[in-house]
This record gives C-alpha cells, sequence and structure tokens, in this order.
C-alpha cells in the first residue's frame, strides 16, 4: 500500500473505474448475446431491434472510453452483418 495520501486516493478510484468498467463490458458482451439468439431463432425484427440497442451500447461505452472506438465499430459491423445475412436468407 501507498504512503502517499493522492496515491491512496487514486487506488480507490481505480479500483471504482475498474468494477464500474467491468459491469459495462459484460453488459456489452449480453447485448450482442441478444442479438445472435434473435438471430439463431429467425425474427428479424427482434433482431434488428437488438442490434440497434447494442449498437447505442457501444457507441456510449466507446464515448465513455470503457473500449475504444474502433472496437465499438467492429463489433456494431459483426452485429450488423449477422442481421443482414439473416434478412437476405428470408
Amino acid at each position: 500500500m501507498a504512503n502517499i495520501k493522492s496515491q491512496k486516493k487514486r487506488i480507490k478510484t481505480a479500483e471504482k473505474a475498474r468494477i464500474r468498467n467491468q459491469a459495462v463490458r459484460s453488459e456489452l458482451k449480453t447485448y450482442v448475446k441478444k442479438v445472435r439468439v434473435a438471430v439463431e431463432s429467425g425474427d428479424v425484427e427482434a433482431a434488428q431491434a437488438a442490434a440497434n440497442a447494442a449498437g447505442r451500447k457501444l457507441d456510449k461505452a466507446a464515448s465513455k472510453g470503457i473500449i475504444h472506438k474502433n472496437q465499438a465499430a467492429q463489433r456494431k459491423s459483426g452485429v450488423q452483418k449477422l442481421v443482414n445475412g439473416m434478412a437476405k436468407q428470408q
């Protein structure tokens, strides 16, 4: 443990941020999983709605610095490709 007061505060702050970031990353995985489940079930409208919700969450996480903006873009692209591929099959 650090002896410097400001460093003690940084340790506490960093731990709070780590826990919050971990929760947001877990939520992102849940939203992407909802898209995959909707695609597997064959419901185009539900899959598109889930993809839109996932896209919003990914953008918000990127704006807060939890994930990199390019990673958010790649994930959004992958999710939308799943939905678009499903729509073409119908």
